[in-house]
């Protein structure tokens, strides 16, 4: 059973997580990682979601503010052995209702093309691909979305 735990970035469990995905994400990004890790310190977030598994940390995400409406989402991450159990969905609907909860209107967020099971993951959450947003605007490897708050 997948337990979550609100918290912030300074949680020693979520460090540990960003420190697993930043490792998968400078392989998976190549040459393209230095820019995009620019947009993934954790020291602005202060709401993050960690799921566990029988007390393991197995899964995370976090969301900032874009502007006075957005919530951005960040670092996702599941630990590769429990992948494809529906845990980043578990954690994807915390930090929606967590940002209900903040007076936000939507979630954002950007993922690149070379993470075909992160855009599968927010299509299947009802997120809708908008234009490229701030930084990204431009980047050809960055897909952009978008899910209204309801």
């Amino acid at each position: 059973m997948i337990k979550t735990i609100r918290t912030n970035a300074s949680h020693q469990d979520f460090i540990k997580l960003v420190k697993l995905l930043d490792a998968e994400l400078a392989v998976r990004d190549g040459e393209d990682h230095t820019f995009y890790d620019q947009f993934n310190k954790i020291n602005q977030i202060n709401y993050a979601v960690i799921a566990y598994e029988e007390n393991i940390p197995v899964g995370c995400g976090a969301i900032k503010e874009y502007d006075k409406i957005s919530m951005e989402v960040k670092r996702m991450y599941t630990v590769m052995n429990f992948r494809g159990k529906g845990i980043a969905s578990v954690v994807l609907a915390e930090l929606e209702k967590w940002a209900k909860e903040l007076n936000y209107k939507r979630c954002i967020l950007e993922t690149g093309l070379k993470q075909p099971e992160a855009i599968k993951l927010y299509e299947k959450n009802g997120y809708l691909l908008i234009p490229n947003y701030g930084q990204y605007i431009g980047v050809s490897n960055s897909r952009c979305f978008e899910k209204t708050l309801k």
